[in-house]
């Protein structure tokens, strides 16, 4: 668990402070349900309001959240470590939609909006690939680099159709496979090579460079032909294959390497923001504490 520092959601709250712990496990953030109360109503007791709202919830309300609830240790206004409920992303705007508080209803209209337009993109696919082709371009991405993850994403569609005929079910075994794959030719999984990178729910790919991308797509494609003629069935077999295919691409790292005389993994991302861990920034403030204490 690590403590967030990054304005993930507190823009959406004109700039009040959330509270986040960062899961890297889950791949997901975990908000303070207090911090989000705070600034969706005008209690002066956001704790007591929360109390409140759960005796009025229904019960399937009630159970809905409750499950998602967790209490992790969050740094408090005294500066002290306490325990305080929390929810993950879909928790936190379940638990908006159940703030009676005009404050709320801004909120409200932007999740029904969000909702109608992924209703649309179903009568009309081409709708989400302009959305994404339009998000691309604004974060400064080619349309040549454009092109080229498009093409990524459809040839990662063929590697989970193959796995699919052959056995493997559901996302968690297609994650183990693509771990398979990044273990064997870059030596991390795909949540440690996002750690590596400083990144976290932001897509891997989309933070790789020329060569990283080209290694990957290696791995990838060579992992669904050798899938396509040995037809392993099961995980665990499909785990032998994604690692043959993996390799393919570490044999291929390895000789560019050997020639360029330097690694080709590297920690650059695409990202105009850095995320800071609670130790590093108290650490920060000590330092700068001890230099003001000097200059006095």
């Amino acid at each position: 668990m690590k403590n967030n520092k990054l304005d993930t959601i507190s823009n959406l709250f004109e700039g009040k402070e959330i509270r986040s712990i960062w899961d890297s496990d889950k791949g997901d953030y975990y908000f303070s349900v207090v911090d989000v109360i705070s600034a969706l109503t005008d209690s002066k007791d956001a704790k007591d309001y929360w109390y409140k709202l759960k005796i009025r919830m229904t019960e399937e309300e009630k159970s809905e959240l409750s499950t998602k609830c967790r209490q992790l240790k969050m740094k408090a206004k005294d500066g002290k470590l306490r325990e305080t409920d929390t929810l993950d992303t879909k928790g936190i705007l379940r638990l908006i939609e159940s703030v009676p508080s005009s404050k709320a209803e801004p909120f409200k209209l932007w999740l029904a909006k969000m909702g109608s337009d992924r209703i649309d993109e179903i009568f009309d696919p081409e709708i989400a690939i302009n959305r994404a082709i339009n998000y691309y371009r604004n974060r400064g991405y080619s349309d040549k680099w454009i092109e080229r993850r498009l093409k990524g994403i459809l040839d990662r569609n063929k590697l989970t159709d193959i796995w699919k005929e052959n056995g493997i079910k559901g996302n968690l075994e297609y994650a183990i496979l693509t771990n398979e794959i990044y273990k064997s030719w870059s030596g991390m999984k795909a949540n440690e090579y996002k750690e590596y990178k400083n990144i976290r729910k932001e897509s891997l790919r989309d933070n790789m460079t020329d060569m990283e991308i080209a290694l990957t797509d290696l791995g990838e494609i060579a992992t669904r032909e050798l899938a396509k003629e040995h037809r392993p069935y099961g995980l665990e077999e499909n785990k032998k294959v994604a690692k043959m295919g993996g390799h393919a691409a570490k044999v291929a790292r390895d000789d560019i390497e050997k020639n360029l005389g330097k690694t080709v993994i590297s920690r650059k991302n695409a990202l105009n923001y850095k995320y800071i861990n609670q130790e590093a920034l108290e650490e920060s403030k000590g330092r700068n504490f001890k230099n003001n204490e000097k200059n006095l």
